[in-house]
């Protein structure tokens, strides 16, 4: 007779309850350093005091203003970033000649930091939402360019022959050979870019004062409201991991047909 393995369910070894049991294991540490007095709660609260900022902070109406400036920043830089990324993605990866005037161009820009712009955006726009934009679209375009220019030259160059003897008009070439190729990378950088979209959009926030969750954090730190600024600061943290699920189940269910997806479905 063959014996029984008597082992753990195996949804204790479930990603997402993984998942859950760091973070809960997180919230224990933090509830127990002030609380075992190893760090003084006046630089980082317990986890309770924390959850009951946050709990404050739900029933305020200035709290879901501030979210929906953030989110509204959030958005719009995304979809200029993609929609910019893509287009000059495309048109430069399809053209060899433009590819090589641009390369030194893109090396040279993408490395500066974001908020080496700040200067400027403040000398243009200000504390308005515009000083948020223009960080958040500087800093998501480049993922996506990028993205789009390595899934452009990943075309297989007997397919882009075929369409060529087959006397493809240059819009068929991009539907038919080029997009397919290149999406699976457009999804990438559109990944990357709504994760930094946020980053900078809360550092925009906070080092500007233009409207949203960032200057909501630098003013409870500057009025020594510590649990208000953590609670603030986890939400931002949740909005990075929503965001980030987001992405991929749009990445999952539209790129269904995509053997890195399908490969990733199965695991």
């Amino acid at each position: 007779m063959t014996p029984v393995r008597r082992g753990n369910p195996a949804w204790l070894g479930h990603p997402a309850i993984l998942g859950v049991a760091g973070l809960a294991g997180l919230l224990l540490v933090i509830q127990l350093l002030p609380t075992l007095g190893l760090v003084n709660d006046r630089h980082l609260p317990p986890t309770s005091a924390i959850l009951a900022a946050l709990a404050d902070e739900l029933g305020t109406g200035q709290f879901w203003i501030s979210l929906k400036d953030t989110l509204v920043a959030w958005a719009w830089g995304v979809l200029i970033a993609v929609g910019a990324g893509v287009l000059a993605g495309l048109a430069i990866g399809s053209v060899p000649v433009l590819r090589e005037l641009t390369a030194s161009t893109v090396e040279f820009l993408r490395p500066i930091p974001s908020v080496a712009l700040i200067p400027l955006a403040v000398l243009l726009y200000g504390t308005e939402i515009g000083s948020t934009l223009l960080l958040v679209c500087y800093a998501a375009f480049w993922q996506v360019l990028v993205q789009v220019l390595y899934g452009v030259a990943d075309v297989d160059p007997v397919a882009e022959e075929t369409a060529r003897s087959y006397r493809f008009s240059a819009w068929a070439r991009v539907r038919y050979v080029l997009w397919p190729t290149a999406l699976p990378y457009v999804f990438t950088g559109v990944r990357l870019a709504a994760s930094v979209a946020l980053i900078l959009a809360i550092t925009a926030e906070l080092v500007i004062g233009s409207p949203g969750l960032g200057k909501d954090i630098a003013v409870a730190q500057a009025s020594e409201a510590v649990p208000t600024m953590y609670a603030l600061i986890v939400v931002t943290g949740v909005l990075g991991v929503l965001i980030n699920l987001l992405a991929r189940f749009g990445e999952r269910h539209l790129l269904g047909w995509h053997q890195s997806v399908r490969g990733e479905v199965i695991a």
